[in-house]
C-alpha cells in the first residue's frame, strides 16, 4: 500500500484557538475496568466520569444537549449489548438501547439532523440505527447470509461506522479474522432502496478489500476524507489510514497509510480545526499526531485496554 500523504485542502498549521469559553476535551473509553474518562487534550485533568460499564468501546457527543451515549459491548454470545447516555459531567446516567437490543455495539456515530444513533453490531452481524431515546430500532445492513446470531465468522463482522450526512450514506469495516488480511470496507445508502430489506440490499459498494483488520471510522467531509485504524499485523496494520472517499474503487486503489506503530489501535478521533487526530489502542496509550500523521506523540500511556475516543469543545 501507498505511503504517500494526501494533504487535506484547507487544514491549518496550527491548532486554531477555541472561543472564551471554549473548553477542549477528550472523552476515552478503558474496556478493562468499565469506565469512561475525561482529559485535557495534553493529558492532564483526568477525571472519571462513569464506572460500571460492561466492556464499553463506542462513543459519541452531543455537545447541544449537553451529554454523550456510549456502547457496552457486554458478553458476545449473551445478547447482551446496550447503549447508555450520560451529562457531560457524568452526572444523570440513562440506559438508551437495553441490554439484548443489540448483541456487541461497536463504534457509534451521532447523527444530529436527524436525531438518529448509528453503530455496527459485530456478532449481531448488522449495521443499525436507533432514534437518540432508543426507540424505533432498525437493522440497517445485515450480514449474517443467514447465519445464527451470534456469528462466529468474523469476515462478517461489523465494527467501525461513520455517516455521511452530505451524500447520504454510511460506511463501515467488516474486520475479518485476525492478521488474515479479510479486512473490507464498504458504503451504502443511509436509507434501505424500496422493495429490498437489509439482508439483500442492492446498493453496497466495497470500497476496500484484502485488509489486515480495519477497524474505527471518521470522515472529514469538507476535504472528503476517510480515516480509520487497523489492529492488523504490521506493515500494513497496526496503522491509521487515509482514503478519498470518492475515489474510483473499481480501480482498487491503495489507502495513504499515516502512522504506524500502534499496539492493537482501535479509536480514532479528529479535531479538523485544530489539524490534529487523536488514536487509541488496546495496549493503553492515547496518542495526539497532525493529520497528515505527523508529529505523533502519546498523550497517556499504560491506562489498561482502551477502545472508543471522541474529541469534544465545550462551550
Amino acid at each position: 500500500m501507498s505511503t504517500n500523504v494526501t494533504e487535506p485542502r484547507t487544514t491549518k498549521s496550527t491548532r486554531a484557538p477555541l472561543s472564551k469559553t471554549g473548553v477542549a476535551r477528550l472523552i476515552f473509553l478503558e474496556a478493562s475496568q468499565g469506565r469512561i474518562f475525561s482529559v485535557n487534550p495534553d493529558g492532564s485533568d483526568k477525571k472519571v466520569l462513569v464506572s460500571e460499564c460492561r466492556i464499553p468501546d463506542g462513543v459519541a457527543i452531543d455537545v447541544e444537549a449537553g451529554h454523550f451515549y456510549w456502547t457496552n459491548m457486554g458478553v458476545p454470545n449473551r445478547n447482551d449489548g446496550s447503549i447508555e447516555r450520560v451529562d457531560l459531567d457524568g452526572r444523570n446516567r440513562k440506559t438508551i438501547v437495553p441490554e439484548g437490543g443489540t448483541f456487541t455495539p461497536k463504534q457509534l456515530h451521532l447523527e444530529k439532523e436527524t436525531g438518529k444513533l448509528y453503530w455496527c453490531d459485530r456478532e449481531g452481524m448488522r449495521v443499525m440505527r436507533s432514534n437518540l431515546d432508543g426507540s424505533k430500532l432498525e437493522t440497517l445492513v445485515d450480514s449474517s447470509q443467514g447465519d445464527a446470531r451470534p456469528g462466529g465468522d468474523a469476515r462478517k463482522w461489523c465494527v467501525g461506522i461513520a455517516v455521511d450526512t452530505d451524500r447520504g450514506q454510511i460506511y463501515w469495516t467488516q474486520k475479518g479474522s485476525d492478521d488474515a488480511e479479510q479486512g473490507r470496507i464498504f458504503r451504502a445508502g443511509i436509507e434501505i432502496p424500496k422493495g429490498e430489506n437489509a439482508a439483500n440490499r442492492s446498493d453496497i459498494e466495497v470500497l476496500f478489500e484484502g485488509l489486515p483488520e480495519p477497524i474505527d471510522l471518521e470522515l472529514d467531509l469538507g476535504n472528503r476524507l476517510m480515516y480509520w485504524t487497523d489492529r492488523g499485523d504490521p506493515p500494513l496494520g497496526n496503522t491509521v489510514n487515509r482514503a478519498p472517499m470518492d475515489a474510483d474503487f473499481k480501480k482498487r486503489p491503495a489507502p495513504d497509510i499515516l502512522l504506524t506503530h500502534l499496539m492493537e489501535g482501535i479509536g480514532i478521533a479528529l479535531d479538523l480545526k485544530g489539524n490534529r487526530m487523536f488514536l487509541t489502542d488496546l495496549a493503553g496509550t492515547v496518542y495526539t499526531a497532525r493529520l497528515d500523521g505527523s508529529e505523533k506523540k502519546p498523550v497517556l500511556v499504560v491506562q489498561g485496554n482502551i477502545t472508543g475516543v471522541a474529541y469534544v469543545e465545550i462551550p
